[in-house]
């Protein structure tokens, strides 16, 4: 093989090696988004394990593997704060989101509309944008302890009965509360559990997963 071409197999075998490290590096640092889609069915995830794999599978179909994913979601008998391991947990950039449970459920975390991404890097819609899809599913206080009646009885109820506390990956609102401003906790559902009751204040059964290892 004439040197010249060798010398551009080697160089061009050298840039694909370092982009595949790039690919991989970023694959494995990524351990926190917001679903790019809900379940389809309101607030009925089909409970806390359905929810899970529903985080497992967009993570993999965005080529995240080797990870154990958990929604960010309380139950009448469990925290959100207590299901999503310790930290720290980065978004689909490398942007870090915060170090540890504390820090997240604290005013340094970095929840914002830009770096609460979904699995595929992609910025979600959020108050202003049509449609608005920043209402978040959680069942949760600020603190990331159970509201154990608004958690549409845990993820399994897509009806006009029950509601849900949400919160706002855009940490915006009707005005300047503390609530409007959460990513967590910011009001319930109106109307139920149905994709409509959802979608009528803002959102689309979306939710947090975060990778627990």
């Amino acid at each position: 093989m004439p040197r010249l071409a060798i010398v551009a197999a080697t160089a061009l075998t050298t840039a694909l090696g370092a982009t595949v490290g790039v690919a991989v590096s970023q694959d494995a640092k990524m351990s926190f988004f917001v679903t790019s889609v809900g379940s389809g069915k309101g607030a009925d995830l089909g409970g806390l394990k359905g929810a899970d794999a529903h985080c497992a599978s967009l993570a993999e179909a965005a080529g995240v593997t080797g990870k154990t994913w958990h929604a960010y979601l309380s139950t009448s008998a469990e925290d959100a704060r207590d299901r999503i391991g310790k930290g720290p947990w980065f978004n689909a950039k490398g942007t870090k989101i915060a170090d540890d449970v504390a820090s997240l459920h604290g005013d340094a975390n970095g929840i914002t509309k830009q770096a609460a991404l979904n699995e595929k890097g992609e910025t979600v819609n959020g108050r202003g944008d049509t449609p608005n899809r920043h209402d978040m599913l959680t069942g949760s206080k600020p603190d990331g302890t159970r509201i154990a009646d608004q958690t549409c009885g845990d993820w399994t109820m897509s009806g006009s009965e029950g509601a849900a506390m949400m919160g706002h990956h855009d940490r915006t609102g009707l005005d300047d509360s503390a609530a409007a401003k959460s990513w967590n906790s910011s009001h319930a559902s109106r109307g139920g559990c149905s994709q409509e009751a959802l979608k009528g204040t803002g959102g689309d059964g979306l939710f947090y997963c975060f990778a627990t290892n």
